[in-house]
């Protein structure tokens, strides 16, 4: 599985403004919604979702990465959005370092496959500090998608 083949390329940002993880989660789903991958009527129980999702424990992972996720029956397939922030934003992440990058996964509540490939691929391309650092550095979002396709296309 690919991150090209879930990520929605309209719900993209180089550069998320969000100083919490709320916040981060909001800008997320709310760049879903802009890109027609989720209705606007469902924002607020999909942030719910992800909030108790984080109460779990954190989806922070360290190395500067969050990568938020839930299941819900809001959405028919796995659907993802990609954001960066230049600033760092606390994430309860497991180094206790700031999270930068951030890849917002929801998936429909009876796939677990799906879901777990994506978060497997997501998990494995990014402990690549390179890789990382190219995230990190990008100027917008079409430069942004650049590296995540050329990343993805390259290992298999």
């Amino acid at each position: 599985m690919r991150i090209m083949e879930f990520l929605n390329k309209k719900a993209v940002s180089a550069n998320i403004e969000a100083t919490d993880k709320k916040g981060v989660l909001t800008e997320l789903i709310d760049l879903l919604i802009k890109a027609g991958a989720m209705s606007a009527k469902d924002r607020d129980t999909i942030i719910k979702i992800l909030m108790e999702r984080e109460e779990l424990g954190s989806t922070g992972i360290g190395q500067g990465i969050g990568i938020p996720h839930g299941k819900t029956s809001l959405v028919k397939n796995l659907v993802a959005a990609c954001g960066i922030s230049k600033n760092g934003v606390d994430f309860e992440s497991l180094d206790g370092e700031p999270a930068h990058i951030f890849f917002l996964l929801l998936a429909p509540e009876d796939s677990a496959g799906p879901h777990l490939k994506a978060l497997a691929r997501i998990s494995r391309l990014l402990k690549d500090k390179y890789f990382r650092d190219l995230l990190r550095n990008a100027h917008d979002e079409k430069e942004l998608i650049k590296v995540l396709s050329d990343e993805d296309a390259k290992r298999p």
